[in-house]
């Protein structure tokens, strides 16, 4: 079998990301001017790193970034205070609040605060509920991205076994549900597959596409996968600063095409971010 086919994030987010820069100046011929807030608790170097990233790539694009920085030793109204004033700023179309927050603060309660309309994330509970019954709204980003990403490659999805690896809220849920809503892009028959299932591999060797989202480094491994499948990496795990993709890059002499370990879904989803929030801005 030839070596698989390499599914690079790059083209598919600068493609995203010329969308949003026809977005930004679309607006500011209107006088608006896009704006994602950020919210960063504590001093994590990574979590400072990200955004840096998504403050710079703002500037890049035109879009604002007012940032609220929180200390660490921060208490839950220090941080409602924040969402509750970037909610009444008519100025701010997006806020994003760092994760992970310090474990003494209830990450979950602040994103609820979040004015659903400005959840550029789409994990608030009002969106997630949005996307499950098939109503507009933002999507989250990782799994908006993967849509994106193998439409983009052409990779046909409709009609095809999909198989997630996977029931995160972050990725494998809201990515179950994207990938089975009727559109050209999705139109799929999903199964979503998990700890709780025993011989999880029965299901992924099926698959047409197999979609790793899991956070377990090198759980699938080549015998996992179908000869000719499309695998995308969608779970990873740090250790210190390097990367642990839940594809072994030996799933390349199985696969039709696949992901890189570096490279692949995660610039994808940065761009999704920003396409939300040209669309939140839109909305307003």
């Amino acid at each position: 079998m030839p070596p698989a086919r390499l599914l690079y994030g790059k083209p598919v987010a600068e493609a995203v990301l010329g969308e949003v820069r026809a977005g930004v100046t679309a607006l500011r011929e209107k006088g608006v001017v896009p704006s994602l807030a950020t919210i960063l608790v504590g001093d994590d170097d990574a979590s400072a790193g990200y955004i840096r990233i998504k403050q710079r790539q703002a500037a890049e694009l035109g879009i604002r970034s007012p940032h609220t920085h929180i200390a660490a030793a921060g208490t839950q109204e220090q941080l409602s205070e924040a969402i509750l004033a970037y909610n009444a700023d008519p100025g701010v179309h997006g806020i994003l609040i760092q994760y992970p927050v310090p474990g003494h603060l209830d990450y979950d309660a602040a994103l609820s605060l979040v004015d659903p309309g400005k959840d550029v994330d789409g994990m608030h509970p009002v969106n997630l509920g949005r996307l499950a019954i098939g109503l507009p709204g933002p999507l989250p980003c990782t799994p908006a991205g993967i849509e994106r990403l193998l439409a983009f490659h052409g990779v046909p999805v409709a009609g095809r076994d999909v198989v997630i690896l996977g029931r995160g809220a972050t990725l494998g849920r809201p990515l179950a549900l994207l990938l089975a809503q009727k559109r050209p892009t999705a139109n799929a028959a999903v199964t979503v597959v998990h700890s709780g299932v025993p011989d999880w591999a029965r299901h992924t060797r099926r698959a047409d596409i197999l979609i790793a989202a899991a956070g377990v480094p090198g759980i699938i491994q080549p015998e996992h996968v179908k000869p000719g499948a499309v695998v995308i990496g969608g779970g990873v795990r740090y250790e210190g600063r390097r990367l642990l993709p839940d594809v072994d890059e030996r799933c390349a002499e199985v696969a039709s095409a696949i992901t890189p370990r570096v490279g692949g879904v995660g610039p994808t989803t940065v761009a999704m971010l920003f396409h939300n929030v040209i669309t939140a801005a839109e909305r307003s």
